[in-house]
């Protein structure tokens, strides 16, 4: 029987679980309960085994060290506590100074307008009019007090990937601490995270399949030396006191074999997703449609697009039997504003109205396309 829900094409906001992740998280809900800080008993050691196997697949797609990765609640915790975290070194050395980019995720942005509250300058570097961010400018915007550089790998709205490897070289010789909001590249774009000068890497279990309320920030040492992070809070000592609480077992074996699947079928993802954007564009060509952000930058699953003429909102009310889609971060999509990385980008105000995002994956279903075509026609 055909669903008669709209397909969902909102991947860059959630995924959907896959299926193996979901019975395993079921199972250490459900059966394998226990506690792995407990070692007196069998539930405690196989809850304890099941973490540190779940800490190691992560780290395999990072190449980096099990005992690098610290398990949070999502991208949002490890991007504030990588940022905040480093407030109290700052401010021992000296080092006050940040850099980072206009379009960043409000999980960054916000914690460098805490940290400019406590005595800290922040320098947002603007991007190009394709979406990404031009080394030389981040190089110009660099100092000699520069604490922290933060970075996003790929850019949650518009999907354009950001020149890493660039930005890497040009900290070669500087000492500034380097950050990457990777919560929509992790998974899919894992060779840009492997370099060992990336110090702090944030990742997000619900983008890549796996559940909600998990993630990790990936710790690297810098010469057998740890990044100077001070925790967020205290209590229990767990992660090697970064981030006290008990380990959510489930849900952190769900974001390890996530993690393992997206390294096992990684290829055959980007093809899927490759060959569902040749449908969607192949559809929606003939509309005339304007990108936003350079197609050539962009991930193999997501668009950012508008039709001239037509209003974001208007238009996902219109296909909203067809499809699901969004016009924006899903994090501030319930008071909607203008995109802060469209406007960042100096797009025309037209552009940025009428901008929605169309995001999908390799478990996509089919959709529509003439349908959804005819129905954007008519409303322009």
């Amino acid at each position: 029987m055909k669903s008669t829900k709209p397909v969902y094409l909102d991947c860059n906001a959630t995924t959907p679980l896959e299926v193996e992740v979901r019975e395993a998280v079921i199972q250490f809900m459900s059966e394998d309960f226990g506690n792995s800080g407990s070692r007196t008993h069998e539930y405690g050691a196989k809850a304890k085994r099941a973490v540190l196997r779940a800490r190691e697949e992560v780290a395999r797609l990072v190449q980096s060290d099990p005992d690098e990765i610290v398990f949070t609640s999502g991208a949002t915790e490890s991007n504030n506590l990588a940022i905040l975290g480093l407030a109290r070194h700052g401010h021992e050395t000296g080092r006050k100074h940040i850099v980072s980019t206009m379009i960043e995720h409000k999980a960054v942005l916000e914690p460098l307008e805490f940290l400019a509250t406590q005595g800290f300058e922040v320098t947002l570097v603007p991007p190009t009019e394709g979406g990404w961010v031009d080394p030389s400018a981040l190089r110009d915007a660099l100092r000699e007090d520069t604490l922290l550089v933060s970075v996003m790998q790929a850019n949650n709205e518009t999907g354009v990937i950001q020149p890493m490897s660039e930005f890497l070289n040009v900290l070669k010789d500087h000492p500034a601490y380097f950050h990457t909001d990777a919560a929509q590249g992790f998974g899919k774009l894992t060779s840009s995270l492997n370099h060992t000068r990336i110090d702090l890497t944030s990742i997000s279990g619900h983008k890549i399949f796996g559940p909600k309320g998990i993630g990790a920030l990936v710790v690297r040492r810098r010469e057998f030396k740890r990044v100077p992070l001070t925790p967020l809070f205290y209590g229990g000592g767990q992660e090697r006191g970064l981030r006290p609480g008990t380990l959510p077992v489930a849900l952190i074996v769900g974001l390890g074999l996530a993690s393992e699947l997206a390294m096992k079928y990684a290829e055959e993802r980007n093809q899927k997703c490759l060959e569902y954007r040749r449908k969607v564009l192949g559809a929606l060509g003939s509309l005339s449609p304007v990108f936003n952000g350079d197609p050539e930058r962009t991930l193999p699953h997501v668009i950012n697009i508008a039709f001239p003429g037509v209003d974001s909102e208007a238009l996902m009310v219109a296909v909203k039997e067809q499809i699901a889609i969004s016009n924006g971060s899903a994090c501030t999509s319930q008071s909607y504003k203008p995109s802060h990385v469209l406007k960042a980008m100096g797009l025309p105000e037209a552009d940025i109205k009428g901008a929605v995002r169309i995001s999908w994956c390799h478990l996509t279903q089919d959709a529509d396309w003439s349908e959804v075509a005819n129905i954007v026609r008519r409303i322009m």
